[in-house]
């Protein structure tokens, strides 16, 4: 039957390419556990919009300032915490250990910010600290910077005496700008003027056209975008320091933006170095095999992988690897991650710093966990900061050849 409205070409046409698309993720799916890996795949690019409580709640003195916990990896550290609660109906900040045991560790509620922590059964311990910039008792002012999907949101806390150093601070995946408000003390007493940006996606930028992250591969333009607004509101010398995912979108930045000429020096805490070293970590720790891993990062890769991702563009992935990309980077770089860090593999780290200890200074943790550095050992963290910027800003391309980097081991 012939359809004369031309709706029966459109029809097999997108038949057509579906079709292929549908062959192609046979081949590498099939080898790769099939369902599983496009689970996966969706999965790494999807932002989510609510963590989920994994710690419980045994015992509250609110007199006595005290919460008994269920002992986890997290909820032992020594150093002090944000508790989201009650499915992040309520946060508290939590301090030093008081008692500890196989089964339950007991902290110092050192303040309640909102909520019933009483009533609260289950919550989960994180490494903001800081809700915004009026918890640090500094000026800060609310920008707004003009990026290609739009106007994003981004605290500006600028320099006691401005002189033109500014830092721009990138968060990491599923979470927002407060995880980087930890470092704009010791940036501001090193007299730099800090840029705190949100990107596409990430529940306050403006969302791409898909929706879905790209791991850094566009992310980046809105960090570029970021330098742009920098630029134009004094900063002549410009550091960007990025966390985890952030790590990645900094990357990205150095190597691909126009005005990377702006860029002095990268600090990275709990980067992404290389994505596969991240699925592959993710994958053992659900007990699948590596080849289903390989095959998410596959389908994120090839163009037809949108049709389980809901990706408009594929991802690359080399492009993003800076273990096998070390011999491009060209700025000194502070890296900080600790072996036991339960999200993102140390391995891309000790494999970037081993790579290029010529411009790597790199400081290895072994028991602070993800982004939670500052949160461990707030004094170590700080001094490695302000010892790398002396040597570092303003005068990094001038002082580059003749700075050895530092590769400790732990």
């Amino acid at each position: 039957m012939r359809d004369g409205t031309g709706s029966g070409r459109h029809a097999r046409r997108f038949l057509a390419v579906t079709g292929i698309a549908v062959t192609g993720a046979a081949v590498v799916l099939g080898a790769a556990g099939g369902v599983l890996a496009a689970v996966m795949a969706r999965r790494i690019v999807t932002p989510t919009s609510k963590r989920a409580d994994d710690v419980r709640i045994h015992s509250v003195d609110l007199p006595a300032g005290m919460i008994t916990l269920q002992s986890t990896a997290d909820s032992i550290l020594q150093g002090d915490y944000s508790f989201w609660f009650s499915g992040d109906a309520g946060h508290a900040h939590l301090g030093e250990i008081l008692r500890l045991t196989p089964t339950k560790v007991t902290r110092r509620i050192l303040r309640v910010d909102h909520g019933d922590l009483a009533g609260a059964e289950r919550g989960r311990l994180g490494g903001y600290s800081y809700l915004g910039p009026w918890d640090l008792g500094l000026a800060f002012e609310d920008v707004l910077v003009p990026t290609t999907a739009g106007d994003a949101p981004a605290w500006l806390i600028p320099a006691e005496e401005p002189d033109g150093r500014w830092v721009i601070q990138v968060h990491g995946r599923g979470v927002q700008r407060q995880e980087t408000l930890r470092a704009a003390p010791v940036f501001r007493d090193a007299g730099f003027t800090s840029l705190l940006v949100s990107y596409r996606n990430d529940g306050e930028a403006p969302q791409s056209g898909d929706g879905r992250y790209a791991l850094g591969d566009a992310e980046w333009q809105d960090v570029d975008a970021a330098i742009a607004f920098a630029v134009h509101r004094g900063a002549s010398e410009i550091v960007l320091m990025g966390w985890s995912m952030g790590g990645a979108i900094v990357l990205q930045t150095v190597t691909r933006s126009a005005l990377r000429d702006r860029i002095v020096g990268v600090v990275l805490d709990s980067p992404v170095i290389d994505w596969a070293d991240v699925a592959r970590f993710h994958g053992g720790l659900l007990g699948l095999p590596a080849v289903v891993a390989s095959g998410a990062l596959e389908v994120l890769g090839r163009r037809w992988g949108g049709i389980f991702t809901g990706q408009t563009e594929p991802i690359d992935f080399g492009r993003l690897d800076f273990v096998t990309r070390a011999a491009e980077l060209e700025l000194p770089v502070l890296l900080m991650h600790s072996d036991d860090d339960g999200f993102v593999p140390a391995t891309g780290s000790r494999a970037l710093a081993g790579c290029r200890p010529d411009i790597v200074t790199f400081l290895p943790f072994a028991v602070a966990r993800h982004t939670k550095l500052w949160n461990y050992d707030r004094e170590g963290w700080n001094q490695a900061i302000t010892i790398w910027l002396a040597e570092t800003a303003p005068t990094a391309r001038t002082s580059l050849p003749g700075r050895p980097g530092v590769v400790a081991a732990s």
